[in-house]
């Protein structure tokens, strides 16, 4: 199971950390990612992290505002968002991956509900 928070609103620039606490499986095993949904458009990748830590991608348009980092011993995975845009509004999901790394992204098989950002302009 995975539980998401964080999500808010937030002005244009601001910052905002989600939160992403596993439970039910060996979550140190395991890649996990963050992915987005904005009305009338489809889910997209934004970032993910290997078991370890030690490889992070992330979508072209969140390079150097966002990180995602990952507390194996809190089972917790995080995603810090800043400088953040209006176009960054979106319902955000935390996912785990079947290995412990995060190719291919259809791999991506256990997700959260979802958590809410909202940028204002």
């Amino acid at each position: 199971q995975l539980v998401e928070s964080g999500g808010g609103l937030v002005q244009a620039g601001g910052s905002l950390r989600l939160s992403c606490a596993a439970s039910g499986r060996t979550f140190s095993y395991y890649a996990m990612g963050w992915f987005r949904q904005a009305p009338g458009k489809e889910r997209e990748f934004v970032s993910a992290i290997s078991f370890s830590g030690g490889q992070t991608y992330y979508l072209e348009s969140v390079k150097g505002r966002f990180t995602i980092s990952r507390d194996n011993a809190k089972r917790t995975a995080y995603l810090q968002m800043n400088n953040m845009k209006p176009e960054d509004t979106a319902v955000y999901y935390c996912a785990a991956h079947e290995s412990p790394y995060m190719n291919p992204v259809s791999g991506f098989k256990w997700w959260g509900q979802g958590t809410q950002v909202t940028v204002s302009s």
